[in-house]
């Protein structure tokens, strides 16, 4: 059984820096692509991030670029997010997704099929 586990989420100032962790269980198959999406209360779960775990081009959503960083072990199936220069509109629960669908789009929710259980992000003024 396919599990996703994440870690490393937390409460930090405005301009401070968090590392996320992800790592896949159940399974030593290399996954298509992987993700991180967010989702802030009472709004909809956004993409974050995102990779081809086989290579191909990275995912950023505007709102995270060049402060946030994507990173993957292709040894451990696991998948990392460096954020800097956190913004109190980061705050939200972050979701590491996973998906071994060829042609999966790591920009795209609707594209994974197995998510861990999230970690939380606070970030305060």
């Amino acid at each position: 059984q396919v599990q996703l586990v994440e870690s490393g989420g937390g409460s930090v100032q405005a301009g401070g820096s968090l590392r996320l962790s992800c790592a896949v269980s159940g399974t030593t198959y290399r996954p298509s692509c992987m993700a991180w999406f967010r989702q802030a209360p009472g709004k909809e779960r956004e993409g974050v991030a995102g990779v081809y775990f086989r290579g191909g081009p990275t995912y950023y959503a505007d709102s995270v670029k060049d402060r946030f960083t994507i990173s993957q072990d292709n040894t451990k199936n696991a998948l990392y997010l460096q954020m800097n220069n956190l913004k109190p509109e980061d705050t939200a629960m972050y979701y590491c997704a996973a998906s071994w669908r060829e042609g999966c789009r790591p920009s795209s929710r609707t594209d994974f099929s197995y998510w861990g259980q999230g970690t939380q992000v606070i970030v305060s003024t």
